[in-house]
């Protein structure tokens, strides 16, 4: 029998930056083959997704090469990228579908997740298969620090853009500086504390960060125009158009505000029965989802949604990404008792 262990490594050896999981889906189908399968653009759907049955879902794609390639294995725990977020989780899902077959679970093996809303496949899995929205629960195997999380904050991206006059640098009063226009709004966001939105008991907390700059042409010229991606996480108590509303609000100072991404925000399913099990059989803690997962999208369709899986969400997404091994047991031993 392969272990936890050496599932996690082999997902990992395979490499699937977001755009090219192909590779990575088609090693899982063969692996599960014996299963019902249903491809999906570069993503997999294990079982007959009939009503009632529940949802083991996870990505497989990862953020780009930052380092070494493929798995290792030193002391207690297992390095290599994606091994928190979120291979450990899809090694999971793949020895429990492997462990108590497809009568009562679906696995959903999705693409895209780390790009942008549009490109994310899960979507359109949820939307064009057959029973899947149906389902009466859903568990995404996020990392999630050996605890049940509950809800999600949602996303909001845009390009805001501050206008100036091209100059000489010689003569700047001959020109307005676009990037200096933008300093107000700057120290504002530099200075802005969380607002903290309680919700059943949990503290989500909502941020506005400025992720990207670019601005000016030469060390000579005074830059004409000056954009910023600015990133609001908004709490589930906010609507899409209320998030949109908040950050143009925010950036009125700006000559131009275009939105160019965004996804909504889940309540927390802190009282569903199936999660109130999962918390007490592994010994789980409830807590909230700070970040963004796809239990956005399985609660916007109607399905009670919860984040529980192997890693801690700090490591994901950096250098030297690794994964503590006992995870995987913990997150694979309380679902298959709550599963079964």
């Amino acid at each position: 029998m392969t272990s936890l262990l050496d599932t996690t490594a082999w997902l990992v050896g395979i490499p699937s930056p977001t755009g090219e999981e192909s590779q990575l889906r088609d090693a899982i189908a063969g692996r599960l083959e014996p299963f019902p399968l249903r491809t999906i653009q570069d993503s997999l759907v294990v079982g007959d997704p009939t009503p009632e049955k529940v949802l083991l879902v996870g990505h497989i794609d990862t953020v780009p090469l930052q380092g070494e390639t493929g798995a290792r294995v030193d002391g207690d725990r297992l390095y290599g990228l994606g091994s928190t977020d979120m291979k450990g989780g899809v090694a999971v899902m793949i020895h429990l579908l492997e462990d108590l077959g497809t009568e009562n679970v679906v696995g959903v093996f999705y693409a895209g997740e780390e790009g942008p809303i549009s490109g994310n496949q899960l979507g359109p899995i949820l939307d064009t298969v057959e029973g899947v929205a149906q389902a009466r629960a859903g568990i995404v195997l996020e990392p999630s620090n050996r605890e049940m999380q509950a809800g999600c904050n949602g996303v909001v991206n845009a390009t805001v853009s501050f206008l100036g006059d091209p100059a000489h640098s010689a003569r700047p009063w001959l020109g307005e500086n676009a990037v200096t226009k933008a300093g107000s709004l700057l120290a504002t966001l530099h200075d802005a504390q969380p607002e903290l939105h309680e919700i059943d008991g949990l503290p989500f907390r909502e941020v506005i960060s400025v992720t990207r700059a670019h601005g000016g042409v030469a060390n000579n010229v005074i830059p004409g125009r000056f954009d910023l991606n600015v990133n609001f996480r908004f709490a589930p108590d906010r609507t899409l158009d209320e998030a949109v509303a908040k950050l143009r609000a925010v950036c009125a100072s700006a000559d131009e505000i275009e939105i160019t991404d965004l996804a909504p925000a889940a309540m927390p399913d802190v009282d569903h029965p199936l999660f109130v099990s999962l918390a007490e059989a592994a010994g789980a803690p409830t807590t909230h989802k700070q970040g963004w997962t796809d239990v956005a999208q399985l609660r916007a369709r109607g399905i009670p949604a919860v984040n529980f899986g192997p890693g801690e969400t700090d490591l994901a997404h950096k250098p030297g990404e690794s994964l503590r091994i006992s995870d995987l047991n913990w997150a694979h031993d309380a679902l298959s008792q709550v599963l079964r």
